[in-house]
């Protein structure tokens, strides 16, 4: 998954805010799951930020599952900026029926 930033997603100048990131990578895992037919809500969501991330740059977002043990999911997810992780998080969640989703 890509995404390019914004001068208006900032938090300190000229830096992507944490709650950008934290959203992005949360919705590249929940994505994993719906690709594999998995409707699901994050329950548990860390996030740890390693690097900067400039605000107009170029990221690429990748996520896996890493156990299944239904109805519970963990992810980890990787935001980059070429081959240099800048943030990266782990997240459980609940798989729920598609019905409940759309209350």
């Amino acid at each position: 998954m890509r995404f390019k930033g914004h001068h208006a997603l900032q938090g300190y100048t000229g830096m992507l805010h944490g709650g950008v990131i934290a959203s992005l990578l949360d919705s590249a895992m929940t994505n994993c799951l719906f690709q594999q037919g998995i409707n699901a809500v994050t329950g548990d969501l860390r996030i740890r930020y390693r690097h900067p991330t400039p605000c107009n740059a170029e990221l690429f977002l990748r996520a896996r599952v890493v156990s299944e043990k239904r109805p519970l999911f963990e992810l980890k997810a990787e935001l980059l900026i070429g081959a240099q992780i800048t943030a990266h998080a782990t997240a459980k969640f609940m798989e729920t029926p598609k019905k409940e989703l759309d209350k």
